[in-house]
C-alpha cells in the first residue's frame, strides 16, 4: 500500500508541470491561475468552516498575516513563475528540476538564517545539484526551440520563493495553525492575487475552449487534491525523510512525462543532469543523517527537533 501511495504521489504532484503545459496554450498564465484557484478557495473554505471551525476562532491576527504571507510566496509567487516559464516554452521536466533544488538551497543557507550546521557534504550535494541543473538547462536550451535565454531564470525566481517561504514558516513562532486552515488562507490568498491581476491586464475572461478547463480540472483534481493530499497522508504515515525523498523524484518523472506526452527534449544529456540531481539528493541525505547522528554538547540534536526544524522538511501549500 505504501509503495502504491508513494507512486500515486509522485505522479499527482508531477501532474502540476504537465497540467501547466496543458494549459500554457490556451490562455496566459495568470487566466489558468485564476480559474484554478476561484473554484478551490470556494471549496475549501467551505470545508474548513464546516470541519475545523474552532480552528478558525483560535487564529490570531498575527497568524493570519504569516499565513498569507507564506501563501503568497510559496504557491502565488512559485506557481506563477512555474506557468510563466512554461508558458515561456522552457520544458516542464527543467522547470521541475530547477525548482526542485529549494531544499538543497534552503539546506545551504541553513546555516547563517537559522544557525543550524550544514556539512561539507551537503555542500558536495548542492554542488552536485547545481551542476545537474546547468547540464539540464543546457540541453533544454540548445535543442532550438526557440526560448530567450533570460526565460531560464524565471524557475528559479519560483525556487526562491519557495526558499523565503520555507525560512519566514520556520522562523515564526507559530506552528499550532492547522494544515487545512493553512491551505485554506494560501489558497484563498492565491484567489486574490491571481483574480485581481487577470482582471488589471484584461486577462480574466476564461477562454470557451474544451482544452482550458480541461488544464484547469486537472490541475484541480490531479495537482491540489491529488498532490497535497497525498503529501499530507503520506507525512502522517511515514514522516517528513520519506516525502522529501519522494519530491526529489519529481523532476525525472516530468522529464520523461514531457517528452512522451509534448515531445520535449530528453537525450543524454538531459538523463546525466538528472542523473546527478538524484545524485546530489542521496549525497545530501547522507550528510542530513551523518549530523544527525553526531550531535555536540554545545547544540544536542534530537531527531524530533531536527524534523521540525531543518529547512530539507519544507512544506507545500
Amino acid at each position: 500500500m505504501n509503495v502504491l501511495l508513494s507512486l500515486a504521489f509522485v505522479l499527482a504532484w508531477s501532474s502540476g508541470f504537465i497540467g501547466a503545459k496543458l494549459g500554457a496554450g490556451t490562455a496566459p498564465a495568470v487566466t489558468l491561475l485564476m480559474w484554478r484557484f476561484l473554484p478551490l478557495a470556494l471549496v475549501l473554505g467551505i470545508a474548513t468552516l464546516a470541519v475545523a471551525r474552532a480552528s478558525w476562532r483560535t487564529l490570531t491576527p498575527r497568524d493570519v498575516v504569516r499565513q498569507v504571507a507564506v501563501g503568497a510566496l510559496s504557491q502565488s509567487g512559485y506557481l506563477f513563475t512555474v506557468y510563466y516559464a512554461i508558458e515561456l516554452g522552457v520544458s516542464s521536466g527543467t522547470t521541475a528540476l530547477i525548482d526542485g533544488t529549494q531544499p538543497l538551497v534552503a539546506g545551504a543557507l541553513a546555516g547563517p538564517l537559522l544557525g543550524l550546521p550544514v556539512s561539507r557534504t551537503q555542500w558536495v550535494g548542492l554542488g552536485l545539484g547545481v551542476t545537474g541543473v546547468g547540464i539540464v538547462t543546457a540541453a533544454d536550451a540548445g535543442a532550438g526551440t526557440g526560448t530567450e535565454w533570460w526565460a531560464y531564470l524565471v524557475p528559479f525566481v519560483g525556487m526562491l520563493c519557495l526558499v523565503a517561504a520555507t525560512f519566514l514558516d520556520r522562523r515564526s513562532s507559530g506552528g499550532d495553525v492547522s494544515p487545512m486552515v493553512s491551505m485554506t488562507i494560501h489558497v484563498g490568498t492565491s484567489a486574490v492575487a491571481f483574480t485581481a491581476l487577470a482582471a488589471g491586464t484584461g486577462a480574466a475572461t476564461p477562454p470557451a475552449s474544451a482544452s482550458f478547463w480541461t488544464a484547469v480540472a486537472w490541475l484541480v483534481i490531479l495537482s491540489t487534491f491529488g498532490g497535497y493530499g497525498l503529501y499530507w497522508l503520506i507525512l502522517r504515515r511515514s514522516g517528513v525523510t520519506k516525502v522529501n525523498a519522494l519530491m526529489f523524484l519529481m523532476a525525472p518523472v516530468t522529464a520523461v512525462w514531457g517528452a512522451l506526452m509534448f515531445g520535449e527534449p530528453f537525450g543524454v544529456q538531459t538523463a546525466a543532469g538528472l542523473t546527478l540531481g538524484l545524485l546530489a539528493v542521496a549525497v545530501v541525505h547522507h550528510g542530513d543523517r551523518q549530523g544527525r547522528g553526531r550531535p555536540t554538547a554545545r547544540h544536542p540534536v534530537s531527531c524530533e527537533t531536527d524534523r521540525s526544524t531543518s529547512p530539507w522538511s519544507h512544506r507545500p501549500s
